[in-house]
């Protein structure tokens, strides 16, 4: 006898359980063109990626595109995102609370290092710490919560600057000139360039002492969606004790910026 619906209007279980593998496959393909660094995709490249059928995929993309998710080349017969699928990434985007969602990396970082961990955000042609994370230690560095410090002393300042394009350092040179805070500041712009070109090779920033005299740090930039700088994390703590860990808490502080980036919709490398 066929197989009828329970008096509740529900579907038999079997068919509850394909209209959920359904969905999970077509979120599948959703959030492979969402972690792709590829502008768009083929339906091969997709049914490969996910070990689907060509004809699996065909169905996804059709559901997808009737919901302007996804869009077609006409021509090339590739798609990508479409509107919709932007429009979802801007609201939640809109909706985000940078320091909720940075505030358990932080208390890690710090709990990792046992050491101070901060997170600075760009304003202008300034930066300035939004929160921090301290250790359960008597000796140990703390910061002061939304003072604007130039872009070119310190590891959080490099950090962004570091990833600015060439048009942003030149214009940022150009209006400030490159003021000492302590005898440790990087004052030449020749030396300063350099700087900064080993801290995108490296992937973060160090310090000792050219913000704040006696302080270690080493920072990371976190990037958005769009591989621009939103925040810098950090790790400080007194130099005497810091300087040999340097090398040592970097690799914690890349990770840790990396999951941020990859939480702003940043591609995982």
């Amino acid at each position: 006898m066929p197989r009828t619906a329970s008096k509740t209007g529900e579907e038999p279980e079997s068919g509850q359980s394909r209209s959920i593998a359904a969905v999970e496959r077509a979120m599948d393909v959703l959030l492979l063109f969402g972690r792709s660094t590829r502008p768009d995709l083929g339906v091969t490249e997709i049914a490969t990626e996910l070990g689907l059928t060509k004809a699996a995929v065909h169905r996804i993309l059709t559901a997808l595109r009737s919901k302007e998710l996804i869009t077609v080349d006409p021509v090339t017969r590739r798609y990508a995102l479409g509107h919709a699928a932007i429009s979802l990434g801007r609201a939640y985007m809109a909706r985000m609370d940078l320091r909720a969602m940075v505030g358990p990396e932080l208390r890690l970082l710090s709990r990792q290092t046992g050491e101070t961990a901060t997170l600075s955000v760009r304003r202008g042609d300034t930066r300035m710490y939004v929160d921090q994370a301290v250790p359960n230690q008597e000796l140990r560095m703390e910061v002061s919560l939304g003072i604007p410090y130039p872009l070119h002393a310190g590891s959080s300042s490099k950090a962004f600057l570091a990833f600015l394009d060439e048009a942003e350092v030149a214009g940022y040179l150009s209006r400030h000139p490159l003021n000492a805070l302590t005898d440790k500041t990087i004052i030449d712009e020749e030396l300063l360039r350099a700087e900064l070109a080993n801290i995108r090779r490296r992937g973060y920033a160090t310090s000792l002492g050219e913000r704040q005299e006696g302080a270690g740090s080493i920072a990371a930039p976190v990037f958005d969606h769009d591989g621009r700088v939103l925040a810098v994390l950090s790790v400080s703590g007194p130099a005497t004790r810091f300087k040999g860990h340097m090398r040592e808490y970097a690799p914690i502080l890349i990770a840790a910026a990396s999951r941020v980036s990859a939480q702003l919709g940043f591609p995982e490398h």
